[in-house]
């Protein structure tokens, strides 16, 4: 029985988001993208690959107003995407497309901004494929691979248009490396840390097509104090209101 539930998204109390309980949930991955990409002025359209049940569209709906899409491969999060925008009643907003990515970009308009939270694992990379399937494609290189995602965000953004993305320190310089090659030269990065005195498990990086070399390493994003509390700088982009 597929098992859907309501929830408040983080601590915005005007915005819910529908989640099943056997498919991706989003995570704090997606709540530091959707806050590290640049939203410029002159963006017209941002675009969201593999989207899943639209978390990033809805938290970058609290950021700007522009027209967002979200692009996704799996029928059934295509779905959840749906009920997800018309909860919140962002249909005007944000639109999800069913398609695969490497198909969708062959004949999309020029963006500036394009943003994915893709799957973290190579197939023979911590393969639990006794994993459903639901679970398999948003966490494994099964559909999409690194070169894919990045070569398609590279065909569809314009000149100086940018691409933010979440992964794991691991493979920073693998996913340098396929940046450069399709022409887009990373701008900014940032280490998030689980707590202060422990490794990096996740980093940010935003690129720019066709843009100069000069990358700025920015401040390191520690995630739970030692009480294993959220920091403040994470409860903000939660939502809540704290007071320094």
């Amino acid at each position: 029985m597929n098992q859907e539930v309501v929830n408040y998204l983080l601590a915005y109390e005007n915005m819910q988001i529908i989640q099943r309980k056997d498919m991706f949930n989003f995570s704090l991955d997606t709540v530091l993208l959707a806050h590290f990409c640049t939203i410029n002025k002159d963006l017209d359209e941002i675009i969201d690959f593999g989207t899943n049940n639209a978390a990033i569209p809805l938290l970058l709906s609290l950021r700007t107003d522009k027209k967002i899409k979200g692009i996704e491969i799996q029928k059934e999060a295509v779905d959840l995407a749906l009920k997800n925008v018309q909860l919140n009643h962002l249909e005007n907003q944000i639109k999800i497309i069913h398609s695969d990515i490497k198909d969708y970009v062959k004949n999309a308009s020029k963006v500036k901004l394009v943003v994915c939270n893709p799957p973290f694992f190579r197939v023979d990379e911590r393969s639990n494929l006794n994993d459903n399937e639901f679970l398999k494609i948003a966490r494994h290189e099964i559909k999409i691979n690194l070169d894919e995602i990045i070569r398609s965000a590279a065909r569809i953004l314009d000149n100086k248009g940018r691409f933010a993305m979440v992964h794991r320190p691991d493979r920073m310089i693998e996913i340098i490396n396929i940046m450069q090659k399709y022409d887009i030269e990373p701008k900014r990065i940032r280490f998030v840390y689980p707590k202060i005195g422990k490794d990096s498990h996740i980093f940010l990086i935003e690129g720019m097509y066709k843009g100069n070399k000069g990358l700025k390493i920015e401040s390191p994003l520690y995630a739970h104090n030692d009480d294993g509390s959220y920091t403040n700088e994470i409860r903000k982009m939660f939502g809540e209101d704290i007071n320094e």
